[in-house]
């Protein structure tokens, strides 16, 4: 991680809200989903704040590092519809080693839709990818024992 990664550093994202990222969509497998409103779901809100912090961060990691989500608090305060573009405001609020800390807020030009905090590690992608790999073998190995 480059030294450039401050608290204070913003970052603005603005994103389209298609048919395929409402409630509905979220779980096709859930029938309690399938019968709620076709408006922005909390899960891709999520998402979306979480893009936001990683564009952020993106020009002040390393090479063959990226960042995971560890931590998120959000509220989800007004519904917003699709073809309505949201506009999220990340800020990096603390670096405490590989730990990063955001504060997020996104608006749909007529209401603040949610807003919270959010963290994530910096990580190396060689070394989680090895991680990942080892669990895959020994669920590989659960599976085959049982």
């Amino acid at each position: 991680m480059k030294p450039t990664l401050t608290p204070g550093l913003k970052r603005t994202l603005s994103f389209k809200v298609p048919k395929n990222k409402t409630v509905p969509h979220l779980y096709p497998e859930a029938a309690s989903f399938q019968a709620m409103p076709e408006v922005f779901a909390t899960g891709f809100m999520v998402g979306l704040f979480e893009w936001a912090c990683t564009e952020l961060l993106a020009d002040h990691l390393d090479p063959g590092e990226g960042s995971l989500g560890t931590h998120v608090d959000f509220s989800h305060d007004a519904a917003t519809l699709p073809g309505m573009t949201i506009t999220v405001q990340a800020e990096c609020v603390g670096v405490e080693g590989p730990k990063v800390r955001f504060g997020v807020s996104g608006h749909d030009g007529i209401d603040k839709i949610g807003g919270g905090e959010h963290e994530r590690f910096v990580v190396k992608w060689d070394k989680f990818n090895a991680r990942v790999a080892d669990k895959a073998k020994r669920a590989q190995a659960l599976a085959g024992a049982g």
